[in-house]
């Protein structure tokens, strides 16, 4: 009697891979990891539904073929049938129709899903989303009714505003409003910048730069978000010796001296006063003026005089001389003081 040996099942049949092959419209075209390259290398096939898609021309002369194709899910799957790599390039905004499908597929568990991957071909770096803002602004700009009428000093007004309102949030400790309010005052810097960048075409295109300028502008010529970026990192390597150069500062006072010292040869002012606006609230104003005439060593006394004034003048000057900031102080105590009133009042905080 012969045993019966029951045959071996045969061998299931490799269910290949899928790679979605990502990539940031931050980066330049091209500029691809090293894993991304060698996948692309190695696949059977390369699909891009896009036939604009950025990184097509740096594939093509790198000799890797891409197929204009968008399969849906099971087409896919079944591309990958006997153990092939499919890359697949998605759009800039993604593809969810696809991601979508393999997902239902997967969790059917009718097919035989091959391997998925999802692989980024090149990251954002820190900062990268400021491109988008220029991008969003510039369009705004351009295309928007208000905001493409808009001045530097139309737009003043804003600046003050959204400057108090990011105290406020700071002061009040909340986060939330923190990040919207920091995000309220980038708005003015990168809106300003596109107004003085558009100052360039129009000159250019008229060739009358007076018809141009605002009433009191100055004639130094138009800039960009990149000239403002620009001049402020150099300030900022500058006035930083000991970060950037060879200078040593173990104490914030030793930081504020480099500072200081580093402004006075870059702006070679005639007076300690020079450069403090004149506009800005009173108490501060005081203060500032104190604290140059304090720090620069000038020796000079108050004024005296009759009335609440010279009073807040001589309690804002004691107020930085004691190193404490005499409107952030006022604010405070009048955030008290609201809310003593609406308690008064009996309605909440």
């Amino acid at each position: 009697m012969t045993d019966h040996v029951p045959a071996e099942p045969a061998p299931a049949e490799p269910t290949g891979r899928i790679v979605l092959l990502t990539t940031s419209h931050r980066v330049a075209p091209g500029v691809l990891s090293w894993p991304a390259w060698q996948v692309l290398h190695a696949a059977d096939r390369v699909l891009c539904a896009d036939p604009a898609h950025p990184q097509l021309p740096y594939l093509r002369d790198a000799g890797i073929e891409v197929e204009q194709a968008a399969p849906d899910a099971p087409a896919l799957v079944g591309a990958c049938a006997g153990g092939r790599t499919v890359v697949v390039l998605p759009g800039g905004e993604g593809d969810r129709r696809l991601t979508d499908g393999l997902a239902r597929l997967a969790g059917s568990g009718r097919v035989s899903m091959p391997d998925l991957e999802l692989l980024p071909g090149s990251y954002d770096l820190p900062g990268a989303r400021l491109l988008d803002l220029v991008q969003v602004m510039d369009r705004i700009r351009r295309e928007c009714p208000w905001s493409s009428r808009q001045t530097h000093r139309g737009l003043a007004k804003y600046g003050i505003e959204e400057a108090y309102e990011l105290v406020e949030a700071i002061e009040d400790g909340n986060r939330t409003e923190l990040r919207e309010e920091l995000g309220d005052v980038l708005l003015q810097v990168v809106f300003h910048a596109r107004i003085a960048e558009e100052y360039r075409a129009d000159a250019d295109a008229e060739g009358e730069e007076g018809e141009e300028r605002e009433e009191g502008e100055d004639g130094d010529g138009p800039f960009s978000i990149d000239d403002v970026a620009g001049t402020l990192v150099e300030k900022l390597v500058r006035r930083h010796p000991h970060v950037f150069g060879d200078a040593t500062a173990d104490t914030p006072e030793e930081v504020k001296e480099h500072w200081l010292r580093t402004k006075a040869v870059e702006k070679q002012r005639e007076s300690v006063t020079d450069g403090i606006p004149l506009g800005q609230p009173g108490l501060a104003l005081a203060a500032k003026l104190a604290g140059r005439a304090r720090t620069g060593g000038v020796p000079v006394d108050l004024p005296r005089g009759e009335g609440v004034g010279y009073e807040l003048l001589a309690l804002a000057a004691r107020a930085e001389a004691a190193g404490t900031d005499p409107e952030t102080a006022l604010r405070a105590a009048a955030r008290a003081y609201r809310d003593a009133i609406r308690a008064a009042e009996g309605v909440g905080p």
